[in-house]
């Protein structure tokens, strides 16, 4: 099946229209997102997560709300799991993610060590980053390229341009990216492979009939699965 790309103005008007003319709220998608990240990260290490030591990076924003849904999942499921939250104010469907679980008892561990995790989680930005990451961002950037552990990414790496595929001085070197809805071009082309790694797309159930408003063509782009490998 010939799946199309979106530019990030593209994903902006997505969003828009999911929320302004199907109802369909941001904290739907971000919980869609979440619970397909986790599930995802099941198939990847396979059999039980329990006793398994996972490490989710989250950023400020929505992409952050996401890695923390993740979390939820993912400690539902028996895994260790480790969060550390980049510092400051965060945005309101975020802030009710973070307050759920401090509600379950999950904290922030900025001090954890990352080459002890099993896997890194990247939800740090989304696809909405404009120039390089600011200088809080950059520093854990560095700190994940450096840990020498598996690298999972949600929607795009942090620092990549999801438009012209440019990465950023400082960008996420994932083993695999895990996008959201349609692929977008920048994650499809072939400099930006060294930093997206293996390439996955997941349902956050935007009805094919908001594309087809857009102007985009797709097909039953999710009939078989809600994660669907794109490349190796």
């Amino acid at each position: 099946m010939n799946i199309p790309a979106l530019n990030t103005m593209q994903m902006v008007e997505v969003d828009r229209l999911m929320i302004e003319e199907y109802g369909i709220e941001l904290i739907q998608m971000m919980e869609n997102a979440g619970c397909n990240l986790a599930e995802l990260i099941s198939r990847i290490l396979g059999a039980s997560l329990s006793e398994r030591s996972i490490c989710v990076l989250c950023g400020r924003g929505n992409n952050g709300g996401g890695g923390m849904v993740a979390a939820r999942h993912l400690h539902n499921h028996g895994a260790n799991v480790h969060i550390i939250r980049l510092a400051g104010e965060l945005k309101d469907i975020p802030a009710k993610q973070w307050q759920i679980l401090e509600n379950i008892g999950m904290r922030n561990e900025p001090y954890f060590d990352l080459s002890e995790a099993d896997i890194i989680i990247d939800s740090l930005i989304g696809y909405g980053l404009q120039g390089d990451p600011r200088p809080e961002v950059a520093v854990w950037i560095e700190k994940i390229n450096a840990a020498g552990k598996p690298i999972l990414a949600l929607d795009a790496p942090s620092g990549l341009d999801t438009t012209s595929g440019a990465a950023s001085r400082l960008t996420i070197r994932a083993d695999a990216t895990m996008t959201l809805a349609l692929p977008k071009i920048g994650l499809m082309v072939e400099s930006a492979r060294e930093y997206v790694g293996s390439l996955y797309r997941a349902d956050i159930s935007v009805p094919p009939e908001l594309y087809c408003k857009m102007g985009v063509e797709v097909g039953n782009i999710f009939e078989q699965d809600s994660i669907i490998n794109i490349r190796e």
